[in-house]
């Protein structure tokens, strides 16, 4: 069996070359030459795979070690009878942590988050996590999802305009009754109030780039994080620069989540390719240290941070802001590629800590 693989993909190589013919490659650089001759490909959300991709090979299993599709062309995989997998939810918990971690520095004071309205768009494996993290700790919120009519409170997203932070959790999508493609355009973004948080880590084309450039200079307080840019990884710096926080699309990069991503694949391709031939255990892929939060986190967004301060992300995207359009779109490739490890909240532990607080870091996943 042959198989080429991100090589953004974690433990693929130990996994695999025991089994399989294996190619590790960039996401960017994987084409229809490559895939020519392979029995299955596994991607990350870098690599376009359509009809041109694929066409002439001899694929007959896809799989992406993310929760997001929109850069597959499913439809034309199954026209060629090549089986597909994704990995739904493998990194939600990952994106809540970082929206968290985004809301720890936004708010940092006792009580100010608790006093805003948080609306949370698109109420799927990310956004309902969030949502019962949020409401958990006492945070009033306006769900917003036209497919989850379950979901007490949910209302059009008019209303979530009005919040005070707006939190981004959609899929990509161009058509059907509900697009999201420029979900936020121009009349949108001004619905917003003016002094709101913008929180993305859906994908970059869910909010028009350039219109919230135009918001964003007229708007002094109003607020914004970015982890996903229209395009990728060709970002417009001047966004960047507005941008109270901004990173290069490693929302869901927690370790936890990219190894149960890269796991669902790598067992669906030998599952599906190579029955029989091997059965992966989670422990096989060893993960990090996280570690005990310090004494001196005395509230919930010390704690977040202590556990991940992604304001050190922002920062690495900040350096890579040199030489011309080409050597940035390198560097925000490169700052994937070389993502330090982190650990989610539920791999860090707490000590004695207040009744209270402990309530609080339980609810938001750590454990005691």
């Amino acid at each position: 069996m042959k198989v080429v693989v991100d090589e953004n993909i974690p433990c693929a190589a130990e996994l695999l070359a025991p089994l399989a013919e294996l190619r590790l490659l960039p996401g960017r650089a994987i084409d229809a030459k490559a895939v020519r001759d392979a029995d299955a490909l596994l991607v990350r959300s870098v690599t376009r795979v359509d009809d041109d991709l694929v066409a002439g090979s001899r694929l007959r299993f896809v799989g992406t070690a993310t929760a997001g599709v929109d850069h597959v062309d499913v439809s034309a995989l199954a026209a060629r009878g090549i089986h597909f997998v994704s990995a739904p939810g493998s990194n939600a918990e990952s994106v809540v942590d970082y929206v968290f971690a985004a809301l720890a520095v936004a708010f940092p004071g006792d009580g100010e988050l608790e006093s805003r309205r948080v609306g949370v768009v698109g109420c799927g494996e990310v956004g309902s996590r969030l949502l019962r993290r949020l409401q958990d700790i006492g945070v009033h919120c306006r769900p917003c999802d036209p497919f989850r009519t379950d979901i007490p409170g949910n209302a059009p997203i008019g209303e979530a305009l009005d919040c005070d932070v707006l939190s981004l959790h959609v899929p990509l999508t161009l058509d059907g009754a509900h697009p999201t493609f420029h979900l936020l355009d121009d009349v949108r973004l001004r619905q917003m109030r003016e002094d709101a948080l913008l929180i993305n880590t859906a994908r970059g084309a869910v909010v028009d780039n350039a219109a919230l450039l135009a918001v964003l200079r007229q708007r002094p307080h109003m607020r914004a994080v970015l982890d996903v840019w229209e395009p990728e990884p060709e970002y417009d710096p001047e966004l960047l620069a507005r941008c109270m926080i901004g990173t290069p699309h490693i929302a869901g990069y927690a370790a936890d989540g990219k190894r149960r991503g890269a796991l669902a694949v790598i067992r669906a391709a030998l599952d599906f390719c190579a029955p029989g031939s091997a059965h992966i255990e989670e422990s096989t892929v060893a993960l990090p240290a996280a570690g005990k939060l310090p004494a001196w986190a005395a509230s919930w967004q010390q704690a977040v941070l202590a556990a991940y301060d992604l304001r050190s992300d922002d920062a690495r995207l900040r350096a890579s802001l040199i030489g011309d359009p080409a050597l940035r779109a390198a560097g925000f490739d490169r700052l994937r590629k070389e993502y330090p490890e982190r650990r989610e909240f539920s791999a860090w532990r707490y000590g004695k800590t207040p009744i209270a607080l402990a309530e609080r870091l339980r609810a938001l996943g750590f454990a005691c």
